[in-house]
């Protein structure tokens, strides 16, 4: 990758170090373990069928605490993306960049992300991925590249 910033390298998985993983509870290990078999979960209201996201005991739209998770495609549309051009702690290559994706099975449900796998300058509003997953110690990050 180019140590100059340009963005004319590939953004890879492996060029982010993982030193801040997420915290695993019983509420969330669905989520950040799904990735083991490439899929990526949300928690879903059984009573009105919305997607909750984080997750949480209890549906936000109806309140019904009969929620569990479910997997959903994977796809998405990048919604807003930066360009992360400083080197926050050591080993840590920059540009990379830092995108909410919506996912496409609800409007509003939303994952705050990296976008892999091209450079800098293709990523754009509106543009179409996928999930791809991350393995780090016991969490699969889920991660987004171009369709």
């Amino acid at each position: 990758m180019n140590q100059r910033g340009t963005g004319a390298g590939v953004i890879s998985a492996g060029s982010m170090p993982r030193n801040h993983l997420p915290e695993i509870t019983p509420e969330n290990a669905f989520f950040w373990r799904a990735g083991a078999t490439g899929t990526l979960r949300f928690n879903r209201c059984q009573a009105c069928g919305h997607f909750v996201h984080p997750p949480l005991p209890i549906c936000p739209v109806c309140k019904s605490r009969e929620v569990r998770d479910e997997p959903v495609s994977g796809m998405g549309t990048v919604l807003t993306f930066t360009v992360n051009r400083q080197v926050w702690e050591e080993g840590l290559e920059a540009p990379y960049v830092i995108a909410i994706v919506g996912i496409d099975e609800q409007p509003g449900l939303r994952l705050t992300t990296n976008i892999i796998n091209c450079t800098i300058e293709e990523v754009r509003i509106g543009m179409r991925v996928r999930v791809l997953f991350e393995h780090c110690e016991d969490v699969w990050l889920p991660l987004f590249a171009p369709e």
